[in-house]
Order: structure tokens, then C-alpha cells, then sequence
């Protein structure tokens, strides 16, 4: 028996239906599988990127860095330990007077201990053979004798400096040396008279005389402190290598002296005939013979503020001028001075009364001190 075949009815299409395929925007799509090497690459690559960067960043601030401090360096402006051997103390005469320096120990001491907490200000010398000291002739004193010691091994063989820039200008040179004692009020006028002396004589200055060495090394003194240093300086000329101890002179004797000087000059020989031969003498004998010719009773009648006016010259009979009437230019414009006994009258064109009375004083008292 034969089986019968089931016929089903298929209806074929004409074209042949060709199923639809993915675009390729479709693939892009869809999320990339990424294994565990190729993950690690990635991130390794990153790190890589990143420290590079961070890298990148570092170099340029560490060159801005040195850039800076090149231009600290060469401005003066970075403390350098240079050998003590090759600091060198020849091109200025050093603004203080030879002798012995009673507080150098002392100095010395605080040094040891503490550091030197002021470094010494040096500059190049034009030869190349080392550094000149411009400023701080004690301070290298007092490393030189630690050296000397031999304590420490080593450890004062250098000193902490700034080395300054620019030229050679001595004239320069002799005002840095000074100025920085000046304003600490660490020189006596003694120092400062004998440092004048030393600039005026200077053939590398332009100071033809005294008062010029003075105006120059001295600019931001009131006029009174550079008269009181003239009157120093005429008191060295006179006595100064009969002295043992000038810096010990009180401002007020040292002027009483400088005034008792131009008054009888012979007066000089006096005094050093007193001090003669006496070696052994102390700061108070020194200063007793000084005061004894200037005719003050004793030291502690001297007032830091008042200054013993010179002993007045006998009358000679004729009869003083009556008065004196002269005219001066002056930034003010022209001014009519009167000069007469116990009398100074000056005529401007200024309301002083609106100025300052604690500048007006000073200005008076700076015009007074110059009259003598």
C-alpha cells in the first residue's frame, strides 16, 4: 500500500527576499570589547601622558627658579661662603682708627656661638686675585682670630658675604664702607673724621680738601653731624698722633677741644707734651689732660646735648661793627641778611611761622652749629 504525499501550498515571491544588513553606523555603535592587555596598555599609556606632564611642569619651574636666582646672585643679593684668604683689605683705607678694639671679644664671642647673623659685603677684584672688603672690617677681624684659634677645624676657614656688582668706583666704595656704620651709630666722629681724612687724600677721589670728603662721604648727615665731624678732623690734624684712645673723645669735649684749637693753636703743643712718654695711660687719663686744656671741669658736666661754648677773647677797645646787611640766592629765591651783635636777621619771602616747629628748630640749631 502505497503512502500518499501531503502537498503544502508555498508561495514563492518573484525576487528573492535578501535580509536586511546592519549599516555601518549601526557598528560603530555598538560598545568595543577591550580584553585585560589591552586595558592595561591603555592605562599605562595614560600614567605615562600624565607624568610626563607633571614632569614637564617641574623642569619649567625649577629653570624660572635658577633664572631668579642667577639675577639674586649677581645683584648682590645671595650670602656666599667664600675663603677668608681671599678677602683682601687694600683698595680703601679702612674707616676705622688703628688700635686696639675693646669689644672685638665680645664680638668674637657672640660670632662662636650665635653666627655671624650680617654677612660682610665684598666685591671682585678688577685683577681677579680674590675679593676687596667694602664692608665689615670688624666682623672679619673677629674670623680671622677664630682661625687664628684653630678650634672649630675648618668652620671659620670661609666667611658668609654678598658679593656686590658693578665697576670699580672708589669713591663709592669709600660711602658703602661708612654709610653702614653711620646708620647703626656704630662709628664715633673720631672714626668718621679719620675716614674723611683718608677720602680726601685719596687720589682716586674727586675731594680736593676736607669739607668736600666730608659733603661727599656724609650726604644724608644734617649739616650739624658733618660740622661736628670737621671739628673732629681739625682735632686729629692737631693732636691726633699724641692720642691713644680718640674714639673714647666725647662729641661735646672733642668740639670744645676743636674750638679751644682754632682759638690758640699753640694749645696743641701743650697737649702733646702732656701726653709724652705716658704710655701706661688709661681712657680716663687720656681724657682728663684733653679736658684740663679745654678748660672743663670734669666729664660729667659734658651734656650728650650741650656743647661748652668757647672762652670769649678779650676786649681789644675798639669798637665791634654795628651790623652787617648782605644778600644771598637760595632755592627760597633771594634772601636780606642781617648779622649784628647778638643779633641774625633773615628776610625771605616765606611765612615761617607755618612751618614745622620741630623742623624750624632743627634748621636753626644746624645754622647755629655752622657759625662755629
Amino acid at each position: 500500500m502505497s503512502r500518499k504525499r501531503r502537498i503544502f501550498d508555498i508561495n514563492v515571491p518573484d525576487e528573492a527576499v535578501t535580509p536586511p544588513t546592519p549599516s555601518i553606523k549601526s557598528l560603530d555603535e555598538r560598545p568595543a570589547k577591550r580584553g585585560p592587555m589591552a586595558s592595561a596598555i591603555a592605562e599605562n599609556a595614560e600614567a605615562l601622558t600624565a607624568r610626563k606632564t607633571a614632569a614637564e611642569a617641574i623642569r619649567a619651574e625649577n629653570d624660572a627658579l635658577a633664572h631668579e636666582f642667577v639675577e639674586l646672585r649677581e645683584a648682590g643679593h645671595v650670602v656666599q661662603a667664600i675663603p677668608l684668604d681671599q678677602v683682601h683689605t687694600f683698595m680703601l683705607v679702612r674707616d676705622r682708627i688703628p688700635g686696639e678694639d675693646l669689644e672685638l671679644e665680645s664680638l668674637m664671642t657672640s660670632i662662636r656661638d650665635l653666627g655671624l647673623s650680617n654677612p660682610i659685603r665684598v666685591i671682585p677684584r678688577p685683577d681677579g686675585s680674590g675679593y676687596e672688603l667694602v664692608q665689615g672690617y670688624r666682623r672679619l677681624s673677629a674670623y680671622r682670630l677664630l682661625h687664628a684659634e684653630g678650634q672649630g677645624g675648618d668652620a671659620w676657614a670661609t666667611i658668609p658675604a654678598l658679593i656686590l656688582p658693578g665697576e670699580t668706583d672708589i669713591a663709592g666704595l669709600y660711602r658703602r664702607m661708612v654709610d653702614e656704620n653711620v646708620i647703626r651709630k656704630d662709628l664715633s666722629f673720631a672714626e668718621m673724621a679719620h675716614a674723611a681724612q683718608n677720602y680726601a687724600a685719596d687720589p682716586a677721589t674727586e675731594a680736593t680738601d676736607l669739607p668736600a670728603a666730608v659733603a661727599a662721604l656724609f650726604q644724608s648727615a644734617p649739616y650739624s653731624k658733618r660740622n661736628y665731624i670737621r671739628n673732629f678732623a681739625l682735632l686729629l690734624d692737631k693732636v691726633g698722633e699724641a692720642l691713644n684712645y680718640p674714639t673714647e673723645i666725647p662729641r661735646a669735649l672733642g668740639l670744645a677741644l676743636a674750638r679751644a684749637l682754632k682759638d690758640a693753636p699753640e694749645m696743641a703743643g701743650r697737649i702733646k707734651q702732656d701726653l709724652a712718654g705716658w704710655d701706661n695711660r688709661s681712657i680716663k687719663d687720656e681724657l682728663d689732660v684733653l679736658r684740663r686744656h679745654a678748660g672743663i671741669e670734669d666729664l660729667e658736666s659734658l651734656s650728650a646735648d650741650k656743647v661748652p661754648e668757647p672762652a670769649k677773647k678779650a676786649a681789644t677797645g675798639k669798637p665791634g661793627k654795628a651790623k652787617t646787611t648782605f644778600h644771598i640766592r637760595s632755592s627760597a629765591g633771594q634772601v636780606k641778611c642781617t648779622a649784628g651783635v647778638g643779633r641774625l636777621e633773615i628776610k625771605v619771602d616765606r611765612d615761617f611761622s607755618s612751618i614745622d616747629r620741630a623742623k624750624l628748630e632743627a634748621a636753626i640749631a644746624s645754622l647755629v652749629d655752622g657759625l662755629w
